[in-house]
């Protein structure tokens, strides 16, 4: 039998991770949210809030006693956190500078850069809504900022993000346009080629057809992306989904008719649920 140890108390006052709006109560889930999000991490997080967190709720002030002189004598951000994690021993010294890698890297990267991966993780996480109103508000400081921007490539990264948020809540329109404007910051093939499949889900077939004619060298992205949702196609219909969708038609065709009304009932809370979730903050 395996018996895990918990490193200090569990909290009655949960430590909130702003940067990536988790709360947790002890050592073990605060080093699991550190590990698995540490590319989105930055140095706000290396304070007196934590340590004092630390120190108080999980009752471990041999650990804060030698983080505060990190804090206040400004170390390296990522040896602050590799502390943290040696101490609880939850992971391996390989993961151990795995983690102190990427936290290496992320340094490099600019303030927009870091919060643009914070809103890329509210899309991979269905939070649409939010992510949306975060890439805009990302794209409108970028338009204030003077001197020096990170570059073209980020700027269209951040747009064709944005697309795929609203993709996602089937605003297809306005993803079209995002993927478009992407494509005129950066003009690059994954940009064009989700312009066109936006539009590919906005309008008709026939409409689609007419539109794509009028682009420039759009025949052989159109044929791409055309052999793309055949290939998706086909893989759907060996999916377990696509099974239950053709024993919903037999229900509804057959004597079971309850069956079907009850299985709507039932699959309809559940993309209700879904929804919420999507648009939730």
């Amino acid at each position: 039998m395996r018996v895990s140890i918990c490193v200090g108390d569990y909290a009655a006052v949960p430590y909130v991770i702003s940067e990536l709006g988790v709360s947790v109560y002890c050592m073990e889930e605060l080093c699991y949210a550190l590990k698995e999000n540490a590319f989105l991490l930055d140095a706000t997080l290396m304070s007196d809030r934590l340590v004092d967190w630390i120190e108080g709720e999980c009752g471990l002030k041999d650990l804060a006693h030698e983080l505060y002189p990190m804090v206040h004598k400004q170390g390296k951000f990522s040896a602050f956190i590799i502390m943290i994690m040696d101490y609880a021993g939850l992971y391996e010294d390989s993961v151990l500078r795995e983690m102190e890698e990427v936290l290496r890297k992320g340094a490099g990267l600019s303030g927009i850069e870091k919060r643009k991966g914070q809103i890329d993780y509210l899309v991979e996480k269905k939070k649409y809504v939010a992510a949306l109103r975060g890439y805009d508000a990302l794209l409108a400081q970028w338009r204030n900022m003077e001197g020096e921007t990170p570059g073209k490539r980020i700027y269209a990264a951040i747009l064709h993000n944005r697309g795929v948020a609203l993709t996602r809540l089937m605003l297809y329109e306005q993803a079209a346009e995002s993927f478009r404007l992407a494509c005129e910051m950066e003009p690059a093939k994954e940009h064009y080629m989700a312009h066109l499949a936006a539009k590919r889900m906005e309008l008709s077939e026939e409409e689609y057809i007419s539109y794509a004619a009028e682009l420039t060298n759009s025949y052989e992205a159109s044929l791409a992306l055309e052999r793309e949702l055949e290939l998706l196609e086909s893989d759907f219909v060996k999916q377990p989904e696509y099974k239950k969708l053709l024993l919903r038609r037999e229900w509804r065709q057959g004597i079971d008719k309850q069956k079907y009304y009850d299985e709507n009932d039932s699959l309809t809370q559940s993309l209700k649920s879904t929804y919420r979730s999507s648009v939730s903050e």
